[in-house]
């Protein structure tokens, strides 16, 4: 199957990034300051699956507060993350190739200020393959609305239509279907083949190093 785009919507957690270990050290880090030494270490992957789809966590944390644990977590992610985030091998040759047959978006539901995944992306060499990068800051309609996506198009200069959404999670597809764009789900992050078939989207890879084969 051959896709015919002229935007790419590109996720950043899981999909360009592997974000297992700073997962991992910001969840030992929101809990130990919670006064927390041992977890369940199914944890690690759980909390960042349920953030994403905004799911509750009560269950998970019956005895702390998950308001404060929370605002912990995602100060330590976020600054861990920047300190500490992998590239999935190859993605500079992958996002190359890629640029050479369509415009670029990075979308990530981080809240942060887009210049600090600009500096970041700078910083590893790849921010010259972007023609925009929107944050969960940069809209009230976090994914699956379709919002952040049509404003990446918009960004880019084409049509919704026309791009097609890469991730690594069930809330990317959803958000790519909404929009009335086309979706690609990738294997390099948190979430299942099988939760992300459920979705049904247009292609599922192992990773991103695989998407320049099925474009047209």
């Amino acid at each position: 199957m051959k896709l015919k785009v002229e935007g790419i919507i590109i996720d950043l957690d899981g999909t360009l990034v592997d974000s297992r270990e700073a997962y991992h050290e910001a969840l030992v880090e929101a809990l130990k300051k919670l006064g927390v030494k041992e977890f369940n270490p199914s944890l690690v992957l759980e909390i960042p699956r349920r953030l994403e789809q905004n799911l509750p966590m009560n269950d998970l944390l019956p005895k702390i507060n998950v308001k404060e644990f929370l605002k912990a977590y995602l100060e330590a992610y976020y600054r861990i993350a920047e300190e500490k985030a992998k590239l999935l091998p190859n993605a500079q040759k992958n996002l190359e190739t890629l640029s050479r047959k369509a415009r670029l978006a990075l979308l990530t539901m981080r809240y942060v200020p887009c210049e600090k995944i600009g500096e970041w992306l700078e910083k590893v060499g790849l921010a010259k393959y972007f023609q925009c990068v929107v944050t969960a800051l940069n809209t009230r309609f976090p994914k699956p609305s379709p919002k952040a996506l049509i404003d990446c198009a918009e960004r880019l200069g084409v049509k919704v239509g026309e791009c097609v959404i890469v991730g690594d999670s069930v809330t990317d597809i959803k958000a790519g279907k909404n929009a009335g764009a086309k979706t690609v789900a990738v294997l390099s992050g948190i979430f299942t083949r099988e939760e992300l078939e459920r979705e049904k989207p247009d292609l599922i890879i192992r990773d991103i190093s695989e998407l320049p084969n099925f474009l047209d």
